[in-house]
């Protein structure tokens, strides 16, 4: 009986083994060397500019100056550990105050009615970390950043349509703009095209 026991117990034994081996080491380095052959795709699409990572092409960020172009408003900081929505109901008094506060200070620093202000200038998405802004949304911030940027107009606007993303599968969403590749294009324009 005891050896029946111990047989049992040693077999338990080998198989937790073999399997922590199985799924704890190889299955684990077989799906990261799969993911791999994706390049960066795997590691967060990362943008790098001079060989450093500025950002990841997946998550919006926030930018501040008036030479760059903004993002979509974050409920949370563009914190990728709380990503999150705010969960105010559209009728929500608090959501409603928001966004009119956010609608009068896009239209102050652009420089534009009220009324012009795109939707996506003043509500967040549902994670809070979109990288993307429509595209009359970076065109209204076109003229602000062309000037602190001492650049012409139409070369601002070749930047947007050159960061310009067409409709997924050629029929879902809308064009979109991506803000971090957009302001690296930027940076590299306002110095001259290095």
């Amino acid at each position: 009986m005891l050896t029946d026991l111990s047989r049992q117990s040693l077999a338990g034994l080998r198989l937790l083994l073999v399997m922590t081996v199985l799924t704890g080491v190889l299955y684990p380095a077989a799906v990261w060397a799969a993911g791999q052959g994706f390049g960066d795709r795997a590691d967060g699409s990362p943008v790098r500019v001079d060989g450093q990572v500025v950002g990841s092409r997946l998550l919006g960020q926030q930018f501040e100056g008036q030479e760059w172009f903004m993002s979509r408003p974050s409920v949370n900081d563009y914190d990728t550990l709380a990503s999150a929505p705010s969960n105010l109901g559209p009728l929500s008094p608090d959501l409603v105050a928001s966004i009119e506060q956010r609608r009068s200070e896009v239209a102050a620093r652009e420089g534009v009615d009220e009324s012009e202000v795109p939707a996506d200038a003043v509500t967040a998405s549902g994670s809070g970390l979109d990288p993307q802004v429509s595209v009359a949304y970076a065109n209204l911030q076109a003229p602000r950043v062309a000037r602190a940027n001492g650049l012409p107009l139409g070369d601002v606007e070749d930047l947007i349509a050159d960061a310009t993303t067409g409709r997924g599968f050629g029929f879902l969403g809308e064009p979109a703009v991506n803000v971090l590749e957009l302001n690296v294009a930027l940076a590299a324009a306002a110095r001259g095209g290095d």
